[in-house]
């Protein structure tokens, strides 16, 4: 039994999220799935680092899987880039240890959100849109907050499958790169939609619609006492995973 790591790149767009679905519906783990059976005729399981959302992409997903095939990992890779759509490409086959779990074993992820403050025909599949003029100061005063262990109950959706709300956030910031603010979060794991969540709140700040003390208010606190929403998700990118 072989152990094989990869890297993988997405545009979301056209996907149900990462997380294989029954009922026909198309993601981006059950279309490697399916392509990797007809490859080594056997039934084959992806583990990932992250289960990003309908609409997010990745531009460095790791994901890896277990098999009996002989067929050499460059080849697979190889193979699998013929089956599977233009908008997901594999790369970097590597055999490693069978205790190896991209999920399990990851250390640190990366994300990175970008934001228009106009909307935009050519760049608005890779984006959000405020539609408005933000105060780039104040969002990242309330990034700077984020910086530590905290409980991010407030700012995720319920999952099941993965109990308990801390998260330590190991960098955080925002930044101006001409027509684009571009958000970078670091941290050991990341709850559900919780980066939409905190973008949506700090748009919101840098709106003067939710104040810092009331971010910081929820964030100390884990309730939520202002309305908030996931922002866009095709904004947001798993940048890369830290082993």
């Amino acid at each position: 039994m072989k152990n094989i790591r990869m890297r993988v790149e997405y545009d979301g767009t056209s996907f149900a999220g990462w997380q294989r679905q029954s009922g026909g519906i198309v993601t981006v783990q059950g279309e490697i799935e399916a392509a990797l059976g007809t490859i080594l005729q056997e039934k084959i399981t992806l583990a990932a680092a992250g289960r990003t959302d309908k609409g997010v992409h990745a531009r460095e997903q790791t994901a890896n899987f277990l098999t009996g095939s002989l067929m050499e990992p460059s080849r697979i890779v190889h193979s699998l880039n013929s089956l599977l759509p233009r908008t997901i490409r594999v790369t970097d086959p590597l055999e490693v240890s069978l205790d190896f779990h991209a999920r399990h074993s990851a250390k640190e992820r990366h994300y990175r959100y970008f934001l228009r403050e106009e909307p935009s025909a050519i760049y608005g599949r890779f984006s959000g849109c405020s539609c408005c003029s933000l105060d780039l100061a104040v969002m990242r005063r309330v990034a700077a907050l984020l910086v530590g262990t905290h409980d991010f109950s407030a700012f995720s959706k319920e999952d099941r499958d993965n109990p308990g709300s801390l998260c330590t956030v190991c960098g955080c910031d925002w930044y101006r790169d001409r027509h684009v603010l571009l958000f970078k979060i670091s941290a050991n794991r990341f709850l559900r939609s919780m980066v939409r969540y905190l973008v949506d709140a700090m748009v919101s700040a840098g709106k003067g619609t939710l104040s810092v003390e009331e971010f910081s208010l929820m964030l100390a606190t884990g309730v939520v006492t202002a309305p908030l929403n996931p922002a866009e998700p095709r904004g947001l990118f798993l940048w890369k995973v830290i082993y």
